[in-house]
């Protein structure tokens, strides 16, 4: 699929120089309200501004040109914030996650937070939720609810062959609901907080792809209809 990219409004720009900073003296916080498809660079998926549970969101659903049968070398569906720069730092959003409709019994509604994306999404960091895991009957199941991942080489597939229970983890989720999440980046150490919580629910020690920096990318699972708001990093 053509990229298309949609080139940053003027009231989007006078966002992320007026938005809110820290402590005196320190630099205002990059922000992407997520309110419109501004900004976006698109890679295998449709954006559109809507209102979703009384917010304004953007929504992405899968745009293939043809089906991938290795996502991991044929590209995720991303969509990546143009202009975003970022090492090391945190990243906070809200997302919300369910399986799209007519999706199969086994969708889970993956939804997640790419970083230090390089062009076109062809190397990144990730971490994502399994929200229909997080109440699940299945305790197998719910210890699967977050998932790192890191392309490229290092698909969930691999990761949990190679090493069981460390790259995922137990948190509870409900589908379709928003869901504060903040990634917390230093060196080759991520980790990843849910629900506003003060301790992280996936720590990962060893980011594959070493230390780099990148754009952040909205990220998007198969069969999934996913919704973001509010992403701030710092």
């Amino acid at each position: 699929m053509r990229d298309e990219l949609f080139v940053l409004s003027p009231i989007l720009c006078a966002f992320l120089m007026s938005a809110p900073s820290g402590a005196a003296g320190s630099s205002p916080r990059p922000a992407f309200p997520l309110d419109s498809v501004a900004g976006l660079e698109l890679e295998n998926v449709k954006a559109e501004a809507v209102t979703y549970r009384g917010r304004k969101a953007v929504r992405l659903t899968e745009a293939y040109a043809k089906p991938v049968a290795d996502r991991d070398t044929g590209g995720y569906p991303l969509a990546i914030l143009a202009g975003s720069d970022f090492a090391d730092g945190t990243i906070e959003a809200e997302v919300a996650g369910m399986p799209r409709p007519g999706a199969p019994a086994d969708a889970r509604g993956f939804i997640g937070i790419a970083f230090r994306v390089q062009p076109h999404g062809s190397r990144f960091e990730c971490f994502y939720l399994r929200p229909t895991n997080g109440r699940s009957d299945d305790q197998l199941r719910r210890n699967h609810s977050t998932q790192y991942i890191s392309r490229p080489g290092f698909p969930w597939e691999r990761l949990r062959k190679e090493a069981p229970g460390v790259y995922e983890s137990y948190v509870d989720l409900e589908t379709g609901a928003w869901t504060k999440v903040r990634i917390v980046v230093a060196g080759t150490q991520a980790r990843l907080y849910v629900h506003g919580a003060e301790q992280p629910a996936l720590i990962v020690n060893g980011l594959k792809q070493g230390e780099s920096r990148g754009r952040i990318a909205l990220w998007l699972g198969d069969d999934t209809e996913g919704y973001y708001s509010n992403l701030t990093w710092r």
